[in-house]
């Protein structure tokens, strides 16, 4: 049995998947650890680490076997199960969100959405079914882990309490606000624009230097 990772490894394991998948695609059977460290923009100490925590998965002067790695890695991360989460806030960034709704990842489904805009209510979106945010709370959401959290920044705190007394387990938090709640809330920020930010100064101030790409 895998013993508990760091969190920091935990993030990257699914870029670690998808880059395997995209060189299994290119008929890559086996990829050295600088060889991967390339493909997925990691440094190949931080790789080599990672994949450490998981057992004996490469061997020296061999590398990486991509299929029994994939193979290891899909089941570590459940690729083969359906995982259903929910949108709070049908809005611009929400809509194309739920246009997405992960088609590239099988294993992950949005399947329903909440607004406060009548005119969005009973509507459906990519055959993603729009609901009031007053059903929330309804029983059809019990067994749901996640949510995702599209609302505007002014909402933000008073939806996410809403979503921790349905039993939710985690937020993918889209607004800039950062939330405050139960220790037992999983919460990942996705804060676009700062995110842009930071990348913009990086090209002004850092243009001839390495950018870590990922790494710690």
């Amino acid at each position: 049995m895998i013993e508990r990772i760091p969190q920091a490894t935990a993030k990257r394991l699914p870029l670690y998947y998808r880059t395997l998948q995209h060189l299994h695609s290119l008929g890559k059977n086996r990829i050295s650890s600088s060889e991967f460290s390339q493909s997925v923009q990691i440094d190949s100490a931080t790789i080599r680490r990672d994949l450490s925590y998981l057992g004996a998965l490469g061997k020296k002067g061999y590398g990486y076997d991509v299929d029994h790695l994939i193979n290891f890695l899909r089941g570590l991360l459940n690729q083969d199960e359906v995982t259903e989460v929910i949108l709070i806030g049908v809005g611009n960034l929400g809509t194309a969100l739920l246009k997405y709704n992960f088609h590239k990842n099988n294993n992950t489904r949005i399947i329903r959405a909440y607004d406060i805009d009548e005119s969005k209510i009973g509507k459906k979106i990519a055959d993603t079914p729009i609901y009031h945010l007053d059903d929330l709370a309804g029983g059809d959401n019990n067994n749901i882990p996640a949510a995702i959290l599209t609302v505007p920044a002014s909402a933000a705190q008073l939806v996410a309490d809403r979503l921790v007394l349905t039993g939710i387990s985690g937020i993918l938090n889209f607004t800039p606000v950062r939330l405050s709640l139960p220790d037992n809330i999983l919460i990942h920020h996705i804060d676009l624009s700062v995110e842009l930010q930071s990348m913009v100064y990086l090209l002004k101030n850092y243009p001839m230097e390495p950018i870590d790409k990922g790494g710690e």
